[in-house]
């Protein structure tokens, strides 16, 4: 993620949908205000739009891209496409206020949202797990580990396809640590080891910011950051909005089938616009949301075991 050119493509063509107080205080007006854009050259203007039009129009928009497309540069947009559809029987189309499933990239919500709470002083990356679950048959697993996958958790992806689940009903993250609790799946590796990427480790990090919160993550994620920066196409599926999924699809074309995973969230199911996201962007990198050493130790990679251009810091992948 650089601050010089921000581009986001929303690609529907590859993915599918107490001290809490404090923050529900807040305001929009007092809690953000975007800065002011960088002046650019009407040539300069006119250089990207070409440029970006050209390659966009030929590598997806004339492939059968459906989503949107937003290019900034010092808070300018210099580019911005939309195409498909939000509802293809239909044939609604997709617009700058289709809300597209951004998947697992809304663990870099997580990733920020923890963070701030580590700010805050209300958590702590060296914090047990066993300190919010007691009982959970997991020790040595710290949130520093979850954040950067090194804790071995086993991924829920697999235990709930494998284990007693009635697949006619949809997985939630109470169900995910139940399992847990009940199945006690074995751990991929002992804590710290190394890393591997599972949604787990995400699904804990939201049932913990409830815990810490006082609020369910979709509704604290409303409040203390969609709210304030007028994200007003983002929001946190879940269950009861099934209905404001727009559906994605494979990479032949035909629709994502939900299935019995898609009920969890902190791993996913973040919905959002080009737009919004270019809003949650300049916040980042103005110490809006976080201070710079917390952003910084966000981009830090974390696993150095061995030589790969796919390391991971806390959320974010380099």
């Amino acid at each position: 993620m650089k601050n010089i050119l921000y581009a986001f493509g929303l690609l529907a063509l590859l993915n599918s949908c107490n001290n809490s107080a404090p923050a529900a205080e807040k305001t929009a007006d007092t809690v953000y205000k975007a800065p002011a854009p960088g002046a650019l050259t009407e040539k300069e203007m006119k250089h990207y739009k070409t440029e970006l039009t050209s390659f966009f129009d030929s590598m997806l928009l004339g492939r059968g891209f459906s989503g949107g497309i937003l290019v900034a540069k010092n808070g300018t947009v210099v580019y911005e496409n939309y195409a498909g559809f939000a509802d293809v029987g239909r044939k609604v189309p997709i617009t700058d206020t289709s809300s597209i499933h951004i998947a697992s990239t809304s663990k870099t919500f997580m990733g920020v949202a923890i963070l701030g709470l580590v700010q805050d002083s209300l958590l702590s990356l060296e914090d047990s797990i066993q300190k919010f679950f007691p009982a959970l048959p997991y020790p040595g697993v710290t949130v520093k580990m979850l954040l950067n996958h090194r804790s071995g958790m086993p991924n829920y992806l697999y235990f709930m396809s494998e284990g007693k689940w009635d697949k006619s009903k949809q997985v939630t993250n109470a169900d995910v640590l139940n399992a847990l609790y009940t199945e006690k799946p074995n751990r991929s590796f002992s804590p710290g080891r190394r890393f591997s990427y599972s949604n787990t480790n995400f699904v804990l990090l939201a049932l913990i910011m409830e815990k810490i919160t006082g609020l369910p993550y979709p509704q604290y994620m409303k409040v203390k950051y969609f709210d304030p920066l007028h994200m007003n196409n983002t929001f946190v599926c879940t269950l009861n909005e099934l209905d404001r999924m727009i559906p994605s699809f494979n990479y032949n074309g035909t629709i994502w089938d939900n299935d019995f995973l898609e009920g969890t969230y902190g791993d996913k199911n973040i919905y959002s616009t080009p737009r919004d996201l270019l809003k949650w962007d300049q916040a980042l990198y103005t110490e809006q949301l976080l201070k710079k050493s917390w952003l910084d130790s966000a981009f830090a990679p974390y696993s150095n075991d061995r030589p790969s251009v796919h390391n991971y810091g806390l959320g974010f992948r380099m």
